[in-house]
């Protein structure tokens, strides 16, 4: 097709405040429509997570307005580093480093309804437990947050509107805490930076991936959208491609405040190529893996660590090196088994492997064969008693060599 090859192009059409309404190209529908549900669901924001209630005269029952609570935008710029996630912190029940803490506190003396809107509500100093304080661990999260984070979205600007939390007459009060903290929609929609986000392809239904249920007249009872402006409507004699996909993607993305669609937008692309890395490195070879990691060993007994490399043709001896010399300091044993010297060895060097397993002799190498006071000779098995060989095979070489072909066959 004629957009295998070409470049994603990402066209603009508008960008406010609070949205954003832009063409995407040349893309997959999968990556279109992954892109949309990160936006959605996996950036994350801070939200009302616990209201305490300590006086509630109003009308409306205490379920009720923690819920109204929980559903208020607050400012959530530079998320990421300026608050920790509550299961990443130290503390025992919240802390500054974790949790913004902010207090409504309300009273109606007026012979008139008044209204309790967000802009009552103030961030205050976070009120720490005398248990939990000694545990939270320094950071510098509190001086990588702007001025108004952690406020309702709109505070004292004049040209949004505030959001209603509950009305109230006269000798009614309201008076509460509410404790915020950071989390992704996933968990809870009031994490969600996007009150909407629209996404639509193939406006003319060319591809018939939509079957549109009407009376009389389809186009008159289905409408098309503007978006059919920027695609050629298809023609009568036009006959209909089995193989054809949509490339062409028009997308409208609209925050709650609490995060400003370019940071949006910019945040999701960035967590979208987090999750392909990690499902890219999920799906290496083992091989791979090991070497990406530094060639951890895992084998032993369960155990990950990783083998010590040789210095000189000695293996580290050092106590301080637990699990990463012989396999005894990974879990085979006492310490003394096989330390610096092959099993059976008895002689004065630190060599790993300078004999055979049975061999009682300092020689260098593996030995010749592991038939000294073992195969009741020096020979090795398949080989007679009083025959010369010194290994498994008839070379004069030493060391474990492989089977050498004779005239007659293979001498074993």
């Amino acid at each position: 097709m004629q957009y295998e090859d070409a470049e994603p192009i990402v066209r603009i059409r508008e960008l406010k405040k609070d949205r954003v309404n832009f063409v995407l190209e040349n893309v997959d529908l999968a990556l279109a429509n992954s892109i949309r549900r990160v936006v959605m669901a996996d950036i994350p924001t801070i939200a009302i997570d616990m209201v305490e209630i300590h006086s509630n005269t109003t009308v409306l029952p205490d379920e009720f307005i923690a819920h109204r609570l929980g559903m208020v935008p607050l400012v959530s710029a530079n998320c990421d580093e300026g608050i920790r996630y509550t299961r990443d912190c130290t503390c025992l029940s919240g802390c500054k480093y974790c949790a913004i803490e902010l207090r409504l506190d309300v009273v109606c003396n007026d012979n008139r309804t008044m209204e309790v809107t967000s802009n009552q509500l103030e961030v205050v100093e976070f009120t720490t437990d005398s248990g939990s304080a000694d545990n939270v661990q320094e950071g510098d999260e509190i001086a990588k947050r702007g001025e108004a984070f952690g406020n309702p979205v709109g505070k004292n600007d004049p040209s949004v509107p505030p959001v209603l939390i509950c009305k109230m007459r006269k000798g009614q009060e309201l008076r509460l805490r509410c404790v915020a903290k950071k989390g992704i929609a996933k968990e809870h929609a009031k994490w969600s930076p996007c009150s909407a986000v629209a996404f639509e392809y193939d406006p003319y239904n060319k591809l018939r991936h939509t079957t549109h249920w009407y009376e009389a007249d389809e186009r008159a009872e289905w409408p098309l959208s503007e978006n059919a402006k920027e695609e050629e409507p298809p023609r009568d004699d036009e006959p209909f491609d089995f193989i054809a996909k949509p490339r062409k993607f028009y997308i409208d993305v609209e925050t709650d405040g609490s995060l400003g669609p370019q940071e949006v937008m910019l945040k999701g692309l960035a967590e979208l190529q987090t999750k392909l890395a990690n499902l890219i490195l999920a799906l290496k070879p083992p091989a791979e893996m090991d070497i990406v990691s530094g060639a951890v060993d895992t084998g032993i007994n369960g155990q990950t660590a990783a083998w010590a490399p040789v210095t000189g043709g000695v293996w580290d001896t050092g106590a301080s090196r637990a699990g990463s010399g012989s396999p005894s300091r990974a879990g085979w044993g006492a310490p003394s088994t096989w330390e610096g010297t092959s099993p059976a060895q008895t002689g004065g060097t630190a060599n790993w492997g300078t004999t055979s397993p049975g061999q009682a002799t300092n020689t260098g190498g593996w030995g010749t064969s592991p038939t000294h006071n073992v195969w009741a000779g020096n020979t090795s098995p398949n080989v007679g008693v009083g025959s010369s060989s010194t290994g498994w095979s008839s070379s004069s070489q030493q060391g474990w060599g492989s089977p050498n072909q004779q005239a007659n066959g293979w001498n074993l």
